[in-house]
């Protein structure tokens, strides 16, 4: 197994049977490729080795596929982003902390990470709403460390919300940009980032 499928398999190993992860896992892959509304259930199933007609005995629709996908991977980046806003240090540790772990998954994750980002609006209304309350928790999470930094005086910043939505929107577009071919590793990334993230909000020594 390549050490590219090796990761898909663990990073959807919660879903079960084998069957419905093999089809999560090749939706990915051609929602990635080719984007949500060019991919047909049947590339999906042809890539996960099955027939269009074993699909929907996993999933009702491609819609509930990419709600699959987004409810996971919205619920890995809550998380992410919620540990070092809830954890002791100052606000420029957290900070950091944050930014270096989200854009770290965003680089090892890329193929996932297009796909949970950037399909937002194929999701149908009901699936939408219920995803948009989670990104407006991530929101929140790294809202909360820049707030808790202004009001220390540790960082100097005007703009909260839109200081907020400029980090996250720098660490997600990891996603888009990230090779492994690349000359940088994820963990570079991260740290190259988690410094620049500190400058836009003027924390002392950044």
């Amino acid at each position: 197994m390549s050490a590219q499928a090796q990761q898909s398999e663990e990073e959807w190993a919660d879903i079960a049977p084998d069957a419905a992860r093999r089809l999560v896992i090749a939706a990915v892959q051609a929602f990635a490729e080719r984007g949500y509304h060019a991919t047909t259930t049947r590339d999906i199933a042809s890539r996960a080795g099955m027939s269009p007609a074993a699909l929907y005995i996993h999933y009702k629709t491609k819609e509930e596929l990419l709600y699959q996908i987004s409810l996971v991977g919205h619920r890995l980046a809550l998380d992410i982003l919620e540990r070092p806003a809830l954890a002791d240090g100052s606000p420029a540790e957290r900070l950091a902390d944050a930014v270096r772990s989200f854009v770290r998954w965003h680089a090892e994750h890329h193929t996932t990470a297009r796909v949970v980002q950037y399909e937002l609006d194929a999701l149908g209304p009901e699936h939408r709403a219920e995803i948009v309350g989670m990104r407006r928790a991530t929101d929140a999470a790294v809202r909360g460390i820049i707030e808790d930094g202004v009001r220390s005086g540790d960082f100097d910043v005007t703009d909260v919300p839109g200081t907020t939505l400029a980090v996250l929107s720098l660490c997600i577009d990891v996603a888009r940009w990230f090779s492994t071919e690349g000359r940088r590793t994820p963990d570079e990334v991260g740290d190259s980032y988690a410094a620049l993230a500190l400058r836009m909000v003027g924390a002392a020594g950044a």
